[in-house]
């Protein structure tokens, strides 16, 4: 299995509400404790997740673990094992988490992957029970800082149970354990923070918000042309959004013709995440170097859109138009 697929079989297993595959952030941490630790608060609030026994990792917690087990080791897709308790702040509702992680191939014991090697840790988690499966959530929630899991990925399986393997897997499955450390944490974003801009031409569509942050549109006799228009509302104060990026976004789209809204991650509750490789080429565009806090508003033509396709709500050859909160960009 290459790379990108494990790394997507690891985001299957996290269950992020993730629109795209993004590049892969792993995450190993060392502890002084053994495998068969699993007496973490958070852990026994899985029910739904099965445990699994037999992995040992040793080392100074929020360090690169050494995680040994018997090779061949049987894994099924929703297993977890507590391998080091850790010792920092305890995980609350909100947090977006950064974890370092290694994946080893279950059969064998190699270690396909880290991210400790060039210190990439991955911070696409946000423990919020609308944006990840509720037995993660609850494995994620209480938990502390620089504590160590192993997650079960099994490629051929749906299965919900984890154990030592004796039995050899089928030629079409592909096991692996992600070994993850949860090193950092911080509270996240829930709308754009930053500077107001000034001097926003008087001729493009008002934005005003609602107290939780939701944008609601006046055309003020809007009349679309046939360019992407991109306007900074608010400038955040984050990193640069590169077009390679994955963000996080709060979003509502309207379309430019009668100023119908058509979809709102507002209305849903939670942000959504986008690849911005995998979106259409107006937001792309419109979005890659701006700044993470940032609100823009995009008037996109269609052939930067949906062109002459219809989606759902949306007729064939509209000008959509749309409001972004940058919350975050990996």
């Amino acid at each position: 299995m290459s790379p990108s697929n494990v790394g997507r079989a690891v985001r299957r297993t996290l269950a992020l509400a993730c629109v795209a595959a993004m590049g892969l952030s792993l995450a190993a941490c060392g502890g002084s404790s053994s495998s068969s630790s699993s007496s973490s608060s958070s852990s026994s609030s899985s029910s739904s997740l099965a445990k699994m026994t037999g992995i040992t990792a040793t080392g100074e917690l929020g360090k690169k673990p050494t995680v040994t087990f018997k090779t061949p080791f049987e894994v099924k897709n929703n297993s977890y094992q507590i391998l080091q308790d850790g010792n920092g702040e305890k995980i609350a509702d909100g947090d977006r988490v950064c974890t370092q992680q290694m994946i080893i191939n279950a059969t064998d014991g190699k270690q396909l992957m880290n991210t400790w090697d060039k210190n990439t840790p991955d911070c696409t988690l946000v423990v919020n029970s609308k944006q990840i499966d509720a037995s993660f959530y609850n494995l994620f929630k209480g938990m502390k800082l620089n504590t160590t899991i192993a997650l079960g990925i099994n490629t051929g399986s749906s299965s919900t149970s984890g154990s030592s393997a004796s039995a050899s897997a089928s030629s079409t499955q592909q096991q692996y354990i992600n070994v993850v450390t949860v090193v950092s944490k911080s509270k996240a974003a829930t709308r754009a923070s930053g500077d107001k801009v000034a001097n926003i031409p008087s001729n493009l569509p008002k934005v005003t918000l609602a107290k939780n942050g939701k944008p609601s549109l006046d055309l003020n006799g809007y009349k679309a042309g046939n360019k992407l228009v991109v306007q900074t509302l608010i400038k955040g104060k984050g990193a640069t959004v590169k077009s390679t990026n994955t963000v996080e976004a709060h979003y509502t789209g309207w379309l430019a013709s009668n100023g119908k809204q058509f979809d709102s991650s507002w209305d849903r509750g939670a942000p959504s995440d986008f690849s911005l490789s995998e979106v259409i080429a107006g937001w792309t565009q419109g979005l890659a170097g701006q700044t993470v806090g940032s609100q823009v508003l995009l008037i996109i033509p269609p052939d930067l859109g949906y062109g002459s396709t219809e989606k759902s709500g949306i007729p064939a050859n509209s000008t959509l138009i749309f409001v972004v909160d940058i919350l975050a960009a990996y």
